[in-house]
């Protein structure tokens, strides 16, 4: 069977096309973190109601991740593709022009419903562009592109919002949602998703895929028990400024950006170990700015080390999941999705019940000990008898 190629010069119009989507979603799903107090303060609602914002889209992804996968598993994945991006156009529009926290609400889990089906369609989608010797560039790139939202989206919006009002950052990701829509309709040719290379893994391991899926969702439970809450850590434990602030998380973003051009160089020669290092590079980051965190040089350092381990962690598990998926990537991509996003509604909602109970200082301490226990059970997978074994692939030398 023939598989359906865009023109050579189409291919990187696609591939950048499908990075400007991934950007966009990552930076709709986090955004609420940056304009915490603000959503809070127009509708008139908590903080920690805002924060459950991030819980209910991590939620909405969890949940629907592999339905709406298996649903569309015989569709073209331009015609899914497109439809998600004008999911996304639709409900960036209705969320700006909300005036209530319930019409807001629903507008995101709009937004998670598409992203719930975005991660599982577009690894495939953009490794079966190229040759399969290029593959870990390729992930690399759309790695990078969702790593900018925490460098430049996420900064961006939240300066923007903090200098107009929280409204106007979230419409301007309908008219980035245009952009790769529109490219996408254009130059992606209309394909089974079952053909190319990529549909399937390469080196099929139902174990290390048990493994990964429960590490990742662990980790980033671990992760957004704190993050969710980071300006008002910043803030109330390390005392920045609002302006100072508003740098840091272009720090934050920097150091996860840093991390993933990083990894895109090891993740072929070490996938085990690069997965383990980012888990433990996040857990001492948190509970370095939990112990030391009322010290401004400290809580720079300990966050740029959360940030430089966060990106690398998910696009660890993605790049797993295209080497060890039991049988179809989309499927595995799917599962990935939604047990990364449990953790994270699971990681917000443990920091929302803490908050009130210990400090922001306690998110830090909670989710510092998850991410220790995401990377026993990497470390664990390793000990037990017939544990995995890693055999060189041929593109590993």
């Amino acid at each position: 069977m023939v598989t359906a190629q865009p023109a050579r010069w189409h291919r990187p119009a696609v591939l950048a096309a499908l990075m400007l989507a991934a950007f966009t979603f990552n930076t709709a799903e986090n955004l609420p973190i940056g304009l915490l107090e603000l959503i809070a303060d127009d509708l008139r609602v908590s903080l920690s109601a805002v924060g459950y914002l991030v819980t209910g889209y991590g939620v909405t992804v969890a949940v629907t991740s592999l339905p709406l996968a298996h649903v569309t598993r015989t569709m073209p994945r331009r015609h899914v593709l497109t439809g998600l991006l004008a999911a996304l156009i639709t409900s960036s529009l209705v969320a700006a022009l909300a005036t209530s926290y319930w019409l807001l609400l629903a507008a995101r889990l709009l937004t998670a419903l598409a992203q719930a089906l975005f991660w599982a369609v577009m690894g495939p989608v953009a490794v079966g562009l190229f040759q399969p010797e290029v593959r870990g560039r390729v992930v690399g790139a759309l790695s990078v592109a969702g790593s900018l939202a925490l460098v430049l989206g996420i900064p961006a919006g939240t300066w923007l919002g903090q200098q107009s009002d929280w409204p106007v950052p979230i419409a301007v990701l309908a008219g980035l949602g245009l952009v790769s829509l529109v490219t996408i309709a254009t130059l992606l040719p209309t394909s089974r998703p079952e053909e190319g290379h990529a549909a399937y893994g390469a080196r099929p391991d139902a174990r290390r895929f048990g493994t990964v899926l429960t590490a990742g969702a662990l980790s980033a439970a671990g992760a957004f028990a704190g993050y969710t809450y980071i300006v008002k850590f910043l803030g109330d434990v390390s005392g920045f400024s609002q302006n100072a602030v508003s740098a840091l998380f272009v720090a934050f973003g920097a150091a996860c950006l840093a991390g993933v051009s990083m990894t895109g160089v090891l993740l072929d020669r070490f996938p085990q170990s690069t997965l383990t290092t980012a888990v433990a590079a996040q857990a001492v980051g948190m509970l370095g700015l939990y112990a030391t965190g009322a010290d401004p040089s400290s809580a720079v350092v300990f966050l740029v080390l959360m940030g430089g381990a966060l990106g690398p962690v998910f696009m660890a598990t993605q790049n797993e999941m295209l080497r060890c998926a039991p049988g179809r990537t989309d499927i595995a991509l799917a599962a990935n999705s939604g047990a990364y996003n449990a953790g994270i509604a699971a990681g917000a909602a443990l920091g929302g019940l803490v908050l009130p109970l210990a400090d922001v200082r306690g998110t830090f301490l909670a989710g510092g000990l998850l991410t220790v226990v995401a990377c026993a059970v990497l470390l664990g997978e390793r000990m037990l008898p017939g544990g995995v074994v890693p055999k060189p692939c041929p593109d590993e030398g």
